[in-house]
C-alpha cells in the first residue's frame, strides 16, 4: 500500500501566492515569479507515491525543491495547492486540510525526522535525547527510558548512554538522531541529508547500517540527498528535481540506464555502475541465445547447452560443474575454472563479477526454475564502459 500519497503539489513562500500560482498555470518560470511577485516557488506540481516499507531518495541540486517537498510531508511547509496524504492507520489523512491536532497526532505517532545538524540538545543525556520524542508522547519516564535503551543498543551505543553530545563523535551524534527517530516507533521517517555532514568514511559506514536497520524494521523511509552514489547505494526508488518540478521517478536501474532529460543524463554522467545495476539489467536475453529442442547455447567457444526441466535448468552433455548462488549452502570457494554458476536476475554487479573473475564459464540467470538470461564478459564490460543500449531495464 502507499504511504505517502502526493497529487498537484505546490508548495508556494510568500503572502501572495496565489498570484503566484496563477502565474504558474501561465507557464511562467520559477525566476519569473520571483521577479514579478517575490514569491518562491518550492515544489511545482508534483505527483509521486512511496510504497509502505520503500527508501525513496529525493535528489537534485541546492534549490532544486527536494528539502521543501520533504518538509510538507510532517506539515513544516505549508501546501499551497494540491493534496499530501499520510496513510494513518485504515485511513489516509490529507495535510492539505487537517487541523492542528491531526497534525500534531502525525508528528508524535506517524511521522518522525532526522535532521542534516543532529539537532541534539546538549543539555540532555544521549539516553535521554534518544527518549526525548517519546517524553512529548507522554509515556512515563521508565518506559520511555527502557524504549531508549533499546534503540541505542540497536545503534551501537548502549556504552554512552550517560554522556553528552558534546562527547561523541559527529558519526555517533547521528546514530543517536537515527535512534531517537527509531524509538518514536512512527511508520514513516523522513531524513534531510543526515549523512552529509559527515567523512566520507564513516557517511558510508552509516547508510550500511541505515540499510541493515531498515531490513529489520521495514520503515517508510524518505531520504534527502544531492549525492547520487548514496541515492543508487540506499533508494528502492529515486525522485529527481529540479527548480521545484519532479524530473524523473524511478527504480535505481532506471535512472542510470534510462535517463529521461539532459539534466538526469548529467546527474548519471559519472555513477559506479557496481553500485546499481543487477543481472536482469545487464543479462542477454534466452530469447536472443541459439536454441534447439527446449535447449540453449550458453557458450559457442566451448559448445555447452542447457536444458529446461521442470524443476530447472540442467546442462547438456558436459562436464562442467552446476553450482546454485542462491542455494544456502553455497560458498564462493566451491567456484573453479569449469564452474557454471546459476543466480537469481537480481545478483549485484560486483558479486557477478567475482563469480566471473573464479569462472570461466557465462553466469545463469533462473527466475522461477526458468531460465531467463545469460551474464557473459561482454555483458559486464558493457556495463562497466557505460554501453547500455541494449541492456534491460527491470
Amino acid at each position: 500500500m502507499d504511504a505517502i500519497t502526493i497529487n498537484n503539489l505546490d508548495v508556494v513562500f510568500g503572502n501572495k501566492q496565489k498570484q503566484a500560482l496563477d502565474l504558474l498555470d501561465q507557464g511562467k518560470s520559477r525566476q519569473e515569479i520571483i521577479d514579478q511577485t517575490g514569491q518562491v516557488v518550492g515544489v511545482d506540481n508534483v505527483s509521486m507515491t512511496v510504497k509502505e516499507g520503500e527508501i525513496c531518495v529525493l535528489m537534485g541540486l541546492s534549490g532544486s525543491g527536494k528539502s521543501s517537498l520533504l518538509r510538507a510531508v510532517n506539515g513544516l511547509n505549508s501546501i499551497s495547492r494540491g493534496s499530501l496524504e499520510i496513510k494513518d492507520g485504515e485511513q489516509s489523512v490529507n495535510l492539505a486540510d487537517c487541523d492542528e491536532g491531526t497534525l500534531r497526532h502525525l508528528r508524535t505517532h506517524r511521522v518522525s525526522m532526522v535532521f542534516q545538524k543532529f539537532a541534539l540538545m546538549p543539555w540532555l543525556t544521549v539516553l535521554d535525547n534518544v527518549a526525548f520524542g517519546l517524553e512529548m508522547q507522554g509515556v512515563p519516564k521508565a518506559k520511555r527510558r527502557e524504549k531508549a535503551r533499546q534503540q541505542l543498543e540497536m545503534v551501537g551505543l548502549a556504552e554512552w548512554e550517560t554522556k553528552h553530545p558534546h562527547e561523541l563523535s559527529g558519526g555517533m551524534q547521528q546514530r543517536v538522531g537515527l535512534a531517537r527517530a527509531f524509538a518514536m516507533d512512527t511508520d514513516i521517517l523522513l531524513m534531510d541529508e543526515p549523512f552529509s555532514a559527515l567523512d566520507p568514511l564513516i557517511r558510508a559506514q552509516l547508510q550500511d547500517e541505515l540499510i541493515l536497520l531498515q531490513k529489520k524494521l521495514n520503515k517508510t523511509i524518505l531520504f534527502v540527498s544531492h549525492d547520487l552514489d548514496e541515492a543508487l547505494k540506499i533508494g528502492n526508488n529515486i525522485a529527481i528535481m529540479e527548480s521545484g518540478k519532479l524530473i524523473q521517478h524511478g527504480k535505481p536501474e532506471q535512472i542510470v540506464l534510462a535517463p529521461e532529460t539532459e539534466y538526469v543524463k548529467d546527474f548519471v554522467a559519472h555513477t559506479n555502475p557496481l553500485n546499481v545495476l543487477k543481472g536482469r539489467s545487464l543479462m542477454q536475453m534466452r530469447e536472443h541465445l541459439i536454441s534447439r529442442d527446449d535447449q540453449w547455447q550458453i557458450c559457442s567457444r566451448d559448445d555447452l547447452w542447457v536444458k529446461q526441466q521442470i524443476n530447472g535448468v540442467a546442462l547438456v552433455d558436459s562436464d562442467k560443474t552446476l553450482l546454485d548462488w542462491s542455494d544456502d549452502t553455497f560458498e564462493m570457494a566451491q567456484v573453479s575454472e569449469s564452474s557454471v554458476v546459476q543466480a537469481s536476475p537480481e545478483i549485484g554487479m560486483r558479486e557477478a563479477i567475482e563469480l566471473k573473475q573464479r569462472s570461466n564459464q557465462p553466469i545463469l540467470l533462473v527466475e522461477d526454475n526458468q531460465l531467463v538470461g545469460v551474464l557473459t564478459d561482454n555483458e559486464l564490460y558493457d556495463a562497466l564502459l557505460g554501453n547500455f543500449k541494449d541492456q534491460r531495464v527491470a
